[in-house]
């Protein structure tokens, strides 16, 4: 049993009634009794905010003033078709576009749209304005509270805790206390758990912020600690005892212990590590020796950040570290920056949501000009039908459909049966609307998509019939109107982008990994050398990242036949985040270097490399947009790896400590260009079998259709 769905329906099946029967018995007035009761709808079943106690009463809070202009804006437009029409197409686009900027806005776009829809589609004079404010506002306050106090989601504690399980199962990894597949599994577990939080990263030092961060860290350090390393010293053991640890304190600051990542440890047990590869590195024959080492010291310092992140999340100062140490993206200086940002980076056709947003203005505009310029006796059901079928492409439209039809079919046969059995009896319609709030609300969430139609057809039967009682009627005129409004999502489907977001998350992955291996190349170039434009490629990795997460998701969300399985589309996408945060390593290289002690001669000998690298994720792309075998990994420059070990040699001879540093950091670049070309190996095997299965089932399709 899905026991936040039940929380939540229970509390949806108390607060509803109580307010629609306040509205209905006390105040007295139609409008207001219709507001309170879509409204208790749009806040209790269709919305609900995770976070913090202050986050969320914020995004209540900021939902109420968007009803509030929706209702006013609404009204003011209702009674003129075409301009409804467009007010609903600007509104919805807004509304949908908004979701770029987080989570919340997200989780609140439906209500959102739901204030809109009801006042545009049943035309009334300005005058009622206050009434349906009234209403809005009752259910506004109801439904906060109710939100706030009864059942309140525990999304963030939940979220901490999963993240401290992941964490102590790869400390014991590191202890040797677990297997390799244990990490590998907690890891993986915990980046699908957050992967459907509302809690996107909002700002680098804030607490949800900090906690998203963990995710991604956590499987950047698995992926370099598994396979098991080979230990050769002291230091290096030392070392992964010392981010073990640190792991093991990070979750316990998750769970709301008082102990501390011990940052001084981890600093010490990585320089030591890397004094330790100093002195060995005369009898050192080639730079596939220097990897334990270098794995080690990522364990280490992808520990600490961890640790930070630990710390930031429960709202921790970090004195011990600056905020140039934590890995995150560059940050604009003022929140207007940030937001320009975050509009430009989706403002094309190229972000799914900005796809979504175009797709819904232009299904909910149409179904509103329908619905008032033909006379529907309760035309917002073609709307709501738009609204509640509209998926990213065509084919997920027409199987919503089918799903909804049913629901909504044996909707009205349970509900045409419970008004005809039960009558004019108002007491009795009025005991069975909690049952059917609770249906309609825990359906959706834990039984499916058409039982959720079939209970919201259900609970609607009883409103309209306690309202103004037309018998089974009522029923046969929603299923009407949701048909209109079932044919608009299809033909919007197949006119806005018909092959959804499967094909989007093709050119996302693809240009996620070209525009991370440019990053990759430049930061590794101006470590050699100096004066490239690192920022610049940051941004437009960062944008890449984006909205390859946005099409994730929304790819996820169509649960729709797919080219490839679920696993494989996440192993991809981690992929791309690997590639990316490869190059912000060779960034934070960059902060410890002494611009002084380059050794440009040295750093030369990976031109070759670096290009064949970039080149091949360019190929991959190229093979990830077209439906094309992902090329082998691209033939390693093995003479310039050797001259650039032979060069780092001569540069530690001497004395200078800023000259050795910049020569264990030149080995460090070397050792990520290694990691990422054992990632080339890995994609290449995963999406070229991925592929071959995919067709071998769509030949075995086609062969039981010619059979049949």
């Amino acid at each position: 049993m899905n026991v936040a769905a039940l929380k939540s329906a229970a509390r949806a099946a108390i607060v509803i009634p109580a307010v629609f029967a306040f509205a209905d018995k006390v105040i007295q007035q139609p409008q207001t009794s219709l507001l309170a009761a879509f409204g208790s709808f749009a806040i209790l079943v269709f919305t609900e905010f995770g976070g913090p106690r202050r986050a969320r009463l914020t995004a209540y809070f900021t939902l109420g003033c968007v009803g509030a202009l929706d209702i006013t804006i609404g009204t003011l437009c209702s009674r003129t078709p075409w301009i409804g029409a467009v007010a609903m197409g600007v509104v919805g686009f807004a509304i949908l576009f908004s979701s770029v900027f987080g989570g919340y806005f997200a989780a609140g776009a439906t209500g959102a749209i739901l204030t809109f829809v009801l006042p545009v589609t049943i035309p009334v004079s300005n005058s009622v304005i206050p009434q349906r404010l009234e209403g809005w506002g009752i259910a506004l306050g109801a439904g906060t509270l109710a939100a706030m106090l009864l059942w309140p989601t525990r999304e963030r504690a939940d979220l901490r805790r999963t993240a401290a399980e992941a964490l102590r199962t790869v400390a014991d990894y590191l202890d040797g206390n677990a297997s390799a597949d244990a990490a590998h599994r907690a890891a993986s577990e915990l980046g699908r758990r957050f992967l459907g939080s509302q809690h996107r990263p909002t700002g680098p030092t804030g607490p949800a912020a900090a906690l998203n961060s963990i995710p991604d860290e956590l499987d950047w350090l698995v992926s370099f600690i598994t396979p098991p390393l080979e230990l050769s010293c002291a230091e290096d053991r030392e070392a992964l005892a010392a981010a073990a640890a640190a792991l093991r304190a990070g979750a316990a600051t998750l769970e709301g212990g008082s102990e501390r990542p011990d940052f001084e440890r981890l600093a010490a047990a990585r320089d030591a590590v890397a004094h330790a590869l100093v002195r060995r590195l005369p009898d050192v024959p080639d730079l596939d020796a220097i990897e334990p080492a270098f794995r080690i010291r990522v364990a280490t310092y992808s520990a600490r950040q961890i640790g930070a992140y630990a710390l930031l999340a429960t709202g921790a100062a970090v004195p011990e570290l600056d905020r140039t140490d934590l890995v995150q993206p560059s940050t604009p200086h003022t929140m207007l920056e940030r937001l320009e940002q975050i509009v430009v980076e989706h403002a094309n056709v190229g972000s799914v949501v900005f796809q979504n947003a175009v797709r819904g203005a232009a299904g909910l505009g149409l179904a509103v000009y329908i619905a008032e310029s033909t006379g529907l006796q309760h035309g917002f059901w073609v709307v709501l039908g738009t609204l509640s079928v509209l998926r990213s492409n065509a084919l997920g439209t027409g199987r919503s459909i089918v799903s909804a039809l049913a629901g909504t079919a044996a909707g009205l046969l349970v509900g045409a049966a419970l008004v005809i059995g039960i009558g004019t009896h108002e007491s009795v319609l009025w005991i069975v609307l909690p049952f059917a709030i609770l249906l309609a609300s825990y359906a959706p969430r834990a039984i499916s998509f058409a039982a959720g139609q079939a209970g919201f057809t259900v609970t609607l039967f009883i409103l309209f019939n306690i309202i103004q009682p037309v018998g089974w009627r009522v029923g046969v005129v929603r299923v009407e109107d949701v048909a209109i409004g079932f044919a608009i999502s299809l033909g919007v489907g197949l006119l806005f982008w018909p092959r959804g977001a499967a094909a989007l998350l093709r050119r996302q992955l693809a240009d996620a990994f070209a525009r991370g291996a440019d990053y990759v190349v430049i930061a590794a170039r101006d470590l050699i050398e100096g004066g490239y434009d690192v920022e610049r490629a940051e941004r437009a990795s960062d944008t890449a990242i984006h909205r390859l997460d946005d099409a994730l998701r929304q790819y996820l969300a169509e649960r729709v036949a797919t080219e490839f399985n679920t696993e494989d589309v996440a192993a991809a996408v981690n992929a791309a985040n690997r590639v990316h945060r490869a190059a912000q390593s060779l960034v934070l290289f960059g902060r410890m270097t002494d611009p002084r002690a380059r050794l440009d001669r040295c750093g030369r000998n990976l031109d070759r490399e670096l290009h064949a690298l970039q080149s091949w994720y360019l190929s991959l792309g190229y093979a990830l947009v077209n439906v094309r075998p992902v090329p082998p990994a691209h033939i390693r420059d093995t003479e310039g790896r050797q001259l650039l070990l032979e060069c780092v040699r001569d540069g530690v001879r001497g004395d200078d400590k800023a000259t050795a540093r910049g020569a264990i950091v030149l080995l460090w670049v070397t050792q990520h260009l290694d990691n990422l070309w054992r990632l080339e190996e890995r994609i290449a095997e995963r999406v070229n079998t991925a592929r071959a299965e995919t067709a071998e089932k769509s030949v075995l399709g086609r062969l039981r259709v010619l059979a049949s």
